[in-house]
């Protein structure tokens, strides 16, 4: 079965096929919203699946749900990759990256974003939300004569 060998959060990401992956504010752990419920706008799921030789050429279930302190479900997706590559002995990397578009968060505490390959949970990231601290009134100006 193939490994997760990375996933993080990030502000956005853009994966080239059989190339570079590039990120915008990778490692996101925290946001914080106004007044709950809030909708975080656009979040990026990026994960590496190591495929060994083995592996090649068969199809893999894929699959990420974003579960909300209470165990609710926010966002979740399935899909099947096919990592095709070179008939040698070395594994290979492939990155995926999936938006997450519009996600509603109801509540602060730890969220999780669970990650499956072929049925089974290779991964769990935390993602912790909380309300912003307001803004304090800034200082009245004081003027020296």
């Amino acid at each position: 079965m193939p490994e997760v060998e990375y996933a993080f959060l990030a502000d956005a990401a853009e994966v080239q096929a059989g190339s570079k992956f590039h990120i915008l504010g990778g490692g996101v752990s925290r946001l914080s919203g106004p007044a709950f419920p809030f909708v975080h706008p656009h979040l990026s799921l990026v994960v590496g699946l190591r495929v060994t030789s083995v592996e090649r050429n068969r199809e893999h279930d894929l699959a990420f749900v974003v579960t909300a302190p209470d165990g609710a479900q926010v966002a979740t997706a399935t899909g099947r990759v096919v990592s095709r590559g070179p008939a040698d002995a070395s594994d290979i990397v492939v990155t995926i990256a999936i938006d997450l578009w519009n996600m509603t968060l109801t509540s602060a505490g730890e969220y999780s974003v669970r990650i499956t390959v072929n049925g089974s949970e290779r991964k769990r990231l935390p993602l912790v939300v909380s309300a912003s601290r307001e803004a304090s009134a800034p200082e009245p100006q004081r003027y020296l004569a």
